[in-house]
Protein backbone atom coordinates (compact mmCIF):
# COMPACT_ATOMS: atom_id res chain seq x y z
CA UNK A 1 0.00 0.00 0.00
CA UNK A 2 1.47 3.36 -1.09
CA UNK A 3 0.18 5.16 2.02
CA UNK A 4 2.05 3.02 4.55
CA UNK A 5 5.12 4.74 6.08
CA UNK A 6 4.60 7.95 4.13
CA UNK A 7 5.18 11.11 6.15
CA UNK A 8 2.15 13.37 5.70
CA UNK A 9 1.85 16.96 6.91
CA UNK A 10 -1.71 18.27 7.33
CA UNK A 11 -2.55 21.91 8.04
CA UNK A 12 -5.94 22.99 9.30
CA UNK A 13 -5.93 19.66 11.10
CA UNK A 14 -7.71 20.48 14.36
CA UNK A 15 -11.20 19.65 13.04
CA UNK A 16 -13.27 18.71 10.01
CA UNK A 17 -11.54 17.43 6.88
CA UNK A 18 -8.04 17.75 8.31
CA UNK A 19 -8.88 15.81 11.46
CA UNK A 20 -10.73 13.08 9.55
CA UNK A 21 -7.87 12.74 7.07
CA UNK A 22 -5.25 12.49 9.80
CA UNK A 23 -7.14 9.65 11.48
CA UNK A 24 -7.76 7.75 8.26
CA UNK A 25 -4.20 8.01 6.94
CA UNK A 26 -2.75 7.05 10.32
CA UNK A 27 -4.97 3.96 10.36
CA UNK A 28 -3.42 3.01 7.01
CA UNK A 29 0.12 3.30 8.33
CA UNK A 30 1.10 6.86 7.44
CA UNK A 31 3.19 8.95 9.83
CA UNK A 32 1.19 12.08 10.51
CA UNK A 33 2.32 15.61 11.34
CA UNK A 34 -0.60 17.91 12.10
CA UNK A 35 -0.58 21.67 12.41
CA UNK A 36 -3.20 24.25 13.40
CA UNK A 37 -3.71 27.06 15.90
CA UNK A 38 -5.72 25.22 18.56
CA UNK A 39 -3.32 23.17 20.64
CA UNK A 40 -5.93 21.43 22.78
CA UNK A 41 -7.66 19.99 19.72
CA UNK A 42 -4.35 18.95 18.16
CA UNK A 43 -3.33 17.18 21.35
CA UNK A 44 -6.65 15.36 21.49
CA UNK A 45 -6.27 14.29 17.86
CA UNK A 46 -2.74 12.99 18.32
CA UNK A 47 -3.74 11.14 21.49
CA UNK A 48 -6.60 9.50 19.61
CA UNK A 49 -4.31 8.39 16.78
CA UNK A 50 -1.59 7.02 19.06
CA UNK A 51 -4.07 5.17 21.25
CA UNK A 52 -5.36 3.48 18.10
CA UNK A 53 -1.83 2.33 17.27
CA UNK A 54 -0.89 5.04 14.78
CA UNK A 55 1.99 7.51 14.64
CA UNK A 56 1.31 11.23 14.90
CA UNK A 57 2.82 14.41 16.26
CA UNK A 58 1.62 17.98 16.26
CA UNK A 59 2.91 21.53 16.20
CA UNK A 60 0.90 24.67 16.86
CA UNK A 61 1.16 26.96 13.84
CA UNK A 62 -0.61 29.62 11.80
CA UNK A 63 -0.61 29.14 8.03
CA UNK A 64 -0.60 32.91 7.49
CA UNK A 65 2.90 33.07 9.00
CA UNK A 66 5.57 31.90 6.58
CA UNK A 67 8.00 30.98 9.35
CA UNK A 68 5.43 28.72 11.01
CA UNK A 69 5.16 26.73 7.78
CA UNK A 70 8.94 26.36 7.54
CA UNK A 71 9.06 25.22 11.16
CA UNK A 72 6.35 22.63 10.54
CA UNK A 73 8.27 21.11 7.63
CA UNK A 74 11.50 21.16 9.66
CA UNK A 75 9.67 19.52 12.56
CA UNK A 76 8.39 16.73 10.31
CA UNK A 77 11.89 16.09 9.00
CA UNK A 78 13.39 16.13 12.49
CA UNK A 79 10.88 13.56 13.77
CA UNK A 80 10.42 11.30 10.75
CA UNK A 81 13.39 12.12 8.51
CA UNK A 82 11.49 13.24 5.41
CA UNK A 83 8.24 14.63 4.00
CA UNK A 84 6.28 12.73 1.36
CA UNK A 85 2.95 14.58 1.29
CA UNK A 86 1.65 17.96 2.40
CA UNK A 87 -2.09 18.52 2.61
CA UNK A 88 -2.73 22.27 2.64
CA UNK A 89 -6.20 22.21 4.09
CA UNK A 90 -6.65 25.30 6.28
CA UNK A 91 -9.48 27.55 5.15
CA UNK A 92 -12.12 30.09 6.13
CA UNK A 93 -15.48 30.94 4.50
CA UNK A 94 -17.01 34.09 6.02
CA UNK A 95 -19.20 34.67 2.97
CA UNK A 96 -21.29 37.81 2.49
CA UNK A 97 -22.50 40.04 -0.36
CA UNK A 98 -19.81 42.40 -1.61
CA UNK A 99 -22.10 45.33 -0.83
CA UNK A 100 -21.72 44.55 2.90
CA UNK A 101 -18.07 45.63 2.59
CA UNK A 102 -16.79 43.15 5.17
CA UNK A 103 -13.28 44.01 4.11
CA UNK A 104 -11.53 42.58 7.17
CA UNK A 105 -13.05 39.21 6.31
CA UNK A 106 -11.98 39.59 2.67
CA UNK A 107 -8.37 40.04 3.72
CA UNK A 108 -8.63 37.19 6.20
CA UNK A 109 -9.77 34.81 3.45
CA UNK A 110 -6.95 35.90 1.16
CA UNK A 111 -4.43 35.45 3.98
CA UNK A 112 -5.59 31.97 4.98
CA UNK A 113 -7.05 30.44 1.81
CA UNK A 114 -4.48 31.71 -0.69
CA UNK A 115 -1.41 33.03 1.12
CA UNK A 116 -1.62 30.07 3.49
CA UNK A 117 -1.22 27.73 0.52
CA UNK A 118 1.63 29.82 -0.88
CA UNK A 119 3.38 29.76 2.49
CA UNK A 120 3.07 25.99 2.59
CA UNK A 121 4.49 25.69 -0.91
CA UNK A 122 7.37 28.00 -0.03
CA UNK A 123 8.24 25.75 2.89
CA UNK A 124 7.94 22.36 1.21
CA UNK A 125 8.94 22.85 -2.43
CA UNK A 126 12.69 23.02 -1.71
CA UNK A 127 12.42 19.60 -0.05
CA UNK A 128 10.35 18.07 -2.84
CA UNK A 129 12.55 19.59 -5.54
CA UNK A 130 15.75 18.28 -3.95
CA UNK A 131 14.45 14.76 -3.35
CA UNK A 132 12.62 14.74 -6.72
CA UNK A 133 9.37 13.43 -5.33
CA UNK A 134 6.50 14.66 -3.22
CA UNK A 135 2.76 15.20 -3.23
CA UNK A 136 0.94 18.51 -2.70
CA UNK A 137 -2.78 18.26 -1.93
CA UNK A 138 -5.03 21.27 -1.38
CA UNK A 139 -8.62 21.85 -0.37
CA UNK A 140 -10.25 24.20 -2.85
CA UNK A 141 -14.06 24.20 -3.13
CA UNK A 142 -16.86 23.90 -5.64
CA UNK A 143 -16.65 27.70 -5.26
CA UNK A 144 -13.38 27.32 -7.15
CA UNK A 145 -15.32 25.90 -10.08
CA UNK A 146 -18.63 27.80 -9.96
CA UNK A 147 -19.46 31.39 -9.02
CA UNK A 148 -22.36 32.12 -6.71
CA UNK A 149 -23.77 35.23 -4.97
CA UNK A 150 -22.32 35.89 -1.55
CA UNK A 151 -19.15 33.96 -2.30
CA UNK A 152 -17.13 36.40 -4.39
CA UNK A 153 -13.99 36.66 -2.27
CA UNK A 154 -14.07 33.09 -0.99
CA UNK A 155 -14.54 31.88 -4.55
CA UNK A 156 -11.75 34.12 -5.80
CA UNK A 157 -9.32 32.53 -3.35
CA UNK A 158 -10.41 29.05 -4.35
CA UNK A 159 -10.18 29.78 -8.08
CA UNK A 160 -6.66 31.05 -7.41
CA UNK A 161 -5.72 27.82 -5.67
CA UNK A 162 -7.04 25.87 -8.63
CA UNK A 163 -4.79 27.75 -11.05
CA UNK A 164 -1.83 27.63 -8.69
CA UNK A 165 -2.00 23.87 -8.38
CA UNK A 166 -2.42 23.26 -12.10
CA UNK A 167 0.65 25.36 -12.88
CA UNK A 168 2.61 23.53 -10.16
CA UNK A 169 1.70 20.23 -11.79
CA UNK A 170 2.77 21.45 -15.23
CA UNK A 171 6.03 23.00 -14.06
CA UNK A 172 6.97 19.91 -12.06
CA UNK A 173 6.47 17.77 -15.15
CA UNK A 174 8.64 20.15 -17.19
CA UNK A 175 11.35 20.28 -14.54
CA UNK A 176 11.40 16.54 -13.88
CA UNK A 177 10.85 16.88 -10.14
CA UNK A 178 8.03 14.30 -10.03
CA UNK A 179 5.85 16.38 -7.69
CA UNK A 180 2.29 15.09 -7.76
CA UNK A 181 -0.66 17.38 -7.11
CA UNK A 182 -4.30 16.93 -6.13
CA UNK A 183 -6.86 19.70 -5.78
CA UNK A 184 -10.10 18.79 -4.03
CA UNK A 185 -13.35 20.67 -4.68
CA UNK A 186 -15.79 19.80 -1.87
CA UNK A 187 -19.45 20.79 -1.97
CA UNK A 188 -21.59 20.61 1.20
CA UNK A 189 -19.38 18.94 3.81
CA UNK A 190 -20.35 19.24 7.47
CA UNK A 191 -17.40 20.98 9.13
CA UNK A 192 -16.85 24.14 11.18
CA UNK A 193 -16.62 26.21 7.98
CA UNK A 194 -20.07 27.76 8.38
CA UNK A 195 -19.14 29.01 11.86
CA UNK A 196 -17.03 31.75 10.26
CA UNK A 197 -20.00 33.39 8.47
CA UNK A 198 -21.00 36.59 10.29
CA UNK A 199 -23.60 37.88 7.81
CA UNK A 200 -26.90 36.61 9.23
CA UNK A 201 -28.80 36.09 5.98
CA UNK A 202 -25.87 34.31 4.34
CA UNK A 203 -25.40 32.12 7.40
CA UNK A 204 -29.10 31.19 7.40
CA UNK A 205 -29.05 30.34 3.70
CA UNK A 206 -26.01 28.11 4.08
CA UNK A 207 -27.46 26.40 7.16
CA UNK A 208 -30.48 25.36 5.09
CA UNK A 209 -28.27 23.90 2.35
CA UNK A 210 -25.92 22.06 4.67
CA UNK A 211 -28.72 20.72 6.87
CA UNK A 212 -30.38 19.28 3.79
CA UNK A 213 -27.39 17.99 1.87
CA UNK A 214 -24.26 17.94 4.05
CA UNK A 215 -22.12 14.80 4.32
CA UNK A 216 -19.31 13.99 6.71
CA UNK A 217 -15.66 15.08 6.31
CA UNK A 218 -14.67 11.42 6.31
CA UNK A 219 -15.94 11.29 2.74
CA UNK A 220 -13.27 13.81 1.71
CA UNK A 221 -10.63 11.96 3.73
CA UNK A 222 -11.36 8.89 1.60
CA UNK A 223 -10.55 10.88 -1.53
CA UNK A 224 -7.27 12.17 -0.07
CA UNK A 225 -6.28 8.61 0.77
CA UNK A 226 -7.18 7.48 -2.75
CA UNK A 227 -5.00 10.19 -4.29
CA UNK A 228 -2.00 9.30 -2.13
CA UNK A 229 -2.43 5.58 -2.69
CA UNK A 230 -1.90 5.77 -6.46
CA UNK A 231 1.37 4.50 -7.96
CA UNK A 232 4.10 7.12 -8.02
CA UNK A 233 3.88 7.39 -11.81
CA UNK A 234 0.18 8.28 -11.62
CA UNK A 235 -1.23 11.69 -10.77
CA UNK A 236 -4.95 12.37 -10.32
CA UNK A 237 -4.88 16.13 -10.07
CA UNK A 238 -8.55 17.08 -9.49
CA UNK A 239 -11.45 15.69 -7.45
CA UNK A 240 -14.93 17.18 -7.14
CA UNK A 241 -16.78 15.64 -4.20
CA UNK A 242 -20.19 16.29 -2.73
CA UNK A 243 -23.46 14.76 -1.62
CA UNK A 244 -25.14 12.46 -4.12
CA UNK A 245 -28.40 14.36 -3.69
CA UNK A 246 -26.98 17.89 -4.00
CA UNK A 247 -28.05 19.15 -7.45
CA UNK A 248 -25.33 21.79 -7.93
Amino acid sequence: MAIKDKVVIITGASSGIGEATAKLLASKGAKIVVGARREEKLQTLVDSITKAGGEAVYQVMDVTKAEDNHQLVAFAKAIFGKVDVIFLNAGLMPNSPLSKLKTAEWHQMVDVNLKGVLNGLEAVLPEFTTQKFGHVITTSSVAGLKAYPGGAVYGATKWAVRDLMEVLRMESAQEGTNIRTATIYPAAINTELLDTITDQKTAKDFDVIYNQYGISPERVANVVAFAIDQPEDTNINEFTIGPTNQPW
